[in-house]
């Protein structure tokens, strides 16, 4: 049966094992990116043999963070951990040879479905990189290779410290991360200030072609392939563009749906939680996340997925209980 272990047990977990294989989640974020990479380099310093599992999604903004660390073709590992997942059909399909045999789940996701032996969980947490900051600590090991790729974690699962989800714990792990020379400055300049051409073309489209709920309470944008080709935009350029629409005065709720190959949408919503929760909304379409920041993955095509959000969004907004 799958148990819960604390952060003090999951590094003994961690001590007492060896030749890992640690996976991210699909569509990786810098949460899941950069907590595998801090783990990976945190288990080396202990003198582990420790890879990630290459991840067919992954863009170049991330990728720099696991050069050196994915594992070798052929690589078997003996301990499988995961990180930021909460469950197992957010794994890549580069990762369906683990599903079932999972050792050790670190993750922070309320819908966190248990599905390894093991499971540390922090639902408190604004990122799952802070309880990878936490193991750190009962490990031993810090510097600052280990740190860049966990204030990476932290600071985009936050939007950089703006978001609801920021707690004083957070600006603590950060603060301390910092504490070891990292080039803060840069990361967030890179992660938070820095746009291509194409992607700034993107977000005047999608101001053109997003659609107002509400009273304009309830902001969606479909986000079309023909759009993304429009503006010459890449996967790359797309990255956290959820969070764009939430800048708009007056916008409570927001969804973005991204259409993909295979005739698939993938919706992210975020929402002002205390008035609706995201989590329930995507649950309604088979996804989950956090009360603030959800997703889900509709078929069909961006007008379908928009009516099947909006109808989610409506019955959500009609519970009397956002909790």
């Amino acid at each position: 049966m799958p148990t819960t272990i604390t952060v003090a047990q999951a590094a003994d977990f961690l001590k007492q094992h060896d030749n890992y294989l640690i996976l991210t989640h699909k569509r990786p974020d810098g949460d899941t990116i950069g907590c595998a990479a801090g783990l990976c380099r945190a288990l080396r310093g202990l003198g582990k043999t420790a890879y990630v599992l290459p991840n067919e999604d992954t863009i170049p903004l991330l990728g720099g963070y696991l050069e050196g660390l994915t594992a070798r073709s052929g690589f078997i590992p003996d301990t499988v951990v995961s990180t930021d997942v909460a469950t197992e059909n957010l794994l890549p399909d580069s990762a369906a040879p683990y599903k079932g045999r999972i050792d050790l789940a670190i993750d922070h996701h309320p819908s966190q479905e248990f599905f390894a032996k093991e499971t540390c969980l922090e639902a408190d947490k604004a990122a799952c990189g802070e309880i990878i900051w936490k193991i750190c600590g009962e490990l031993g090991v810090m510097d600052g290779d280990i740190a860049v790729p966990l204030y990476v974690a932290i600071a985009t699962d936050c939007g950089c410290f703006v978001y609801a989800n920021t707690t004083p714990h957070t600006h603590r792990a950060a603060a301390a991360l910092m504490e070891q020379g990292i080039p803060f400055q840069a990361l967030n300049k890179r992660h938070f200030r820095t746009k291509s051409l194409a992607r700034m073309k993107l977000e005047s489209l999608i101001i053109e072609h997003m659609h107002l709920y509400h009273d304009g309470t309830v902001a969606v944008a479909p986000i079309s392939l023909d759009l993304i080709a429009q503006a010459g935009a890449t996967l790359e350029d797309t990255d956290d563009i959820a969070a764009f629409l939430g800048q708009l005065k007056g916008v409570l709720h927001t969804a973005t749906i991204r259409e993909h190959e295979g005739g698939e949408c993938r919706v992210s919503v975020r929402t002002k939680a205390d008035e609706l929760n995201a989590t329930r909304v995507c649950a309604r379409l088979g996804g989950g996340g956090h009360k603030a920041a959800s997703g889900c993955t509709v078929k069909g095509t961006v007008e379908e997925a928009e009516r099947a959000i909006l109808a989610a969004i409506d019955a959500q907004l009609s519970e009397p209980n956002q909790d």
